[in-house]
């Protein structure tokens, strides 16, 4: 019988290599970039291959970090691109309010009144902010929520959901009638 898949987060990524001795510039997704050697060894995205931290540096590139059985550029150009991933149990639990993406990722979202309105799917940032992408049961296309308390008031982890308030989908207003323009009555007449 195999064990149930374990949840990872991708913690950072290689961007480059970094001089002559296999060191590589690492661009962390972690609050302080030091940590990234915290955390144990790192994986790739299959889990199959493991990368130890021996040196790590934050400097103003990166963090330039040296892998054991790195030891030349040519490897280290190599690991350009793989993302560096760690199991979730291996991450401290979140402060009240906030919570890892991984965590969120397969809740329920169902609306004030209990509705299921699908499944989280995403959390992306498009540069305004975190939203939750849901994708409805019946295949339509995803809806993005902003992640904000006003529009998902409850986050429950343990409960398998989050409670998620719609925003009004704005449409073309109605069409202009007579003496009208779309910002209200007018005093011209055609």
């Amino acid at each position: 019988m195999s064990q149930p898949k374990q949840k990872r987060i991708v913690l950072a990524h290689v961007a480059s290599a970094h001089g002559i001795r296999g060191d590589v510039v690492v661009r962390t997704h972690t609050g302080d970039p030091a940590a990234l050697g915290d955390y144990g060894p790192l994986s790739d995205v299959s889990g199959s291959r493991q990368f130890e931290i021996t040196q790590l540096r934050v400097t103003a590139k990166g963090v330039v970090v040296r892998f054991k059985g790195i030891v030349d550029r040519n490897a280290a150009e190599a690991l350009r691109g793989i993302e560096l991933y760690v199991a979730r149990s291996a991450l401290p639990p979140p402060a009240e309010g906030e919570y890892y993406h991984v965590d969120l990722i397969g809740l329920r979202a169902v609306g004030p009144d209990g509705e299921n309105l699908g499944r989280v799917v995403a959390v992306p940032n498009f540069g305004a902010g975190e939203m939750l992408e849901i994708a409805p049961q019946q295949g339509k296309e995803t809806v993005y929520v902003p992640f904000t308390d006003a529009f998902v008031p409850t986050v429950d982890i343990a409960g398998g959901r989050v409670v998620v308030i719609m925003p009004e989908m704005v449409g073309d207003p109605e069409p202009a009638g007579p003496g009208e323009d779309r910002d209200g009555p007018s005093d011209e007449r055609e």
